[in-house]
Parts: structure tokens; sequence; C-alpha cells
């Protein structure tokens, strides 16, 4: 079982909160979103494993179980073209669990008109295959967000 950790502090407020049709609707897969703590931060690595994709607004970490859990900092960020993040790792590069990704500051995405809220979703993954979903109340980085099996 991956057991799936937040990479930010905030309010979880779950995929269903997302103001992202392809979010919200779990098509990129099952998981939940945060709501992020307004001050300028690091997302961290919510699993032990490699980078396999890594762009200014997103990532994903592959853990050995070959699961892999995507972080997408804010929702249409990608408009923003890298402005306000600042990448601390490589692609290909092994991390673990509570290790800084992303630098950034949810707070110049507000002002960018875009909203701040950070979906972590299962990739590939059925909603039958996590556990203990956190969807509400407030989360601290490293706090569990949900397993799967």
């Amino acid at each position: 079982m991956t057991n799936v950790t937040s990479p930010l502090a905030g309010r979880a407020i779950g995929l269903i909160a997302v103001p992202d049709p392809v979010f919200s609707g779990a098509m990129v897969g099952p998981g939940t979103a945060i709501d992020p703590v307004r001050e300028p931060s690091e997302a961290v690595s919510p699993v032990d494993g490699i980078v396999v994709s890594l762009h200014p607004h997103a990532f994903v970490v592959v853990d050995a179980d070959g699961h892999g859990v995507l972080t997408h900092l804010g929702i249409d960020t990608v408009q923003l073209n890298g402005e306000g993040f600042e990448l601390l790792v490589n692609k290909g590069d092994t991390v673990t669990r509570g290790q800084g990704i992303v630098r950034w500051d949810p707070v110049a995405v507000e002002a960018a008109g875009k909203s701040p809220v950070c979906p972590i979703v299962a990739l590939e993954a059925t909603a039958e295959s996590l556990s203990d979903v956190r969807e509400d109340g407030d989360v601290k980085i490293g706090d569990t967000l949900f397993g799967w099996q």
C-alpha cells in the first residue's frame, strides 16, 4: 500500500471542489485537493520515488510500486509560463517524501487571476483503490491524504 502525504499545508477540500471539470470529474484520476496557505512555500514530494514529469506548475512522482502521484499547483497555472515557480529538482531525480520539488507563491497565482487550489491525484488508479481520502480539514505537509492499494 502506498501512503500518499500532503505536499502542501492548507485545507483539504476534495476533488469535487476543484474549479476545473477535468479534475473535479476525476478524469485524470481519483484523489483530493488542497487549498494552500497563502504564503510562499515549497511543494514537496508526497511519496518516495522518481520524478517522471516536472513542470513549474505540476509534477509527478512514481513510487517503487509504480504508483504515479500528480501534484498540480493551482488551476490553469500552465498559462503563467513558469512565472513565480522555481524548480528545486530535475526530471529523473530520485526524491524522498517531504523533499522540496517546486517553490511557489499561491498569493502570486491568485494575483494573476488563477485558482491556487492544488489537486493531488493518483494517476491511472480507480476510486476503489484509494482509502481514507482526506476531503476536509486542515492539513500540514506530511499529513496522510489517502492510501493507495
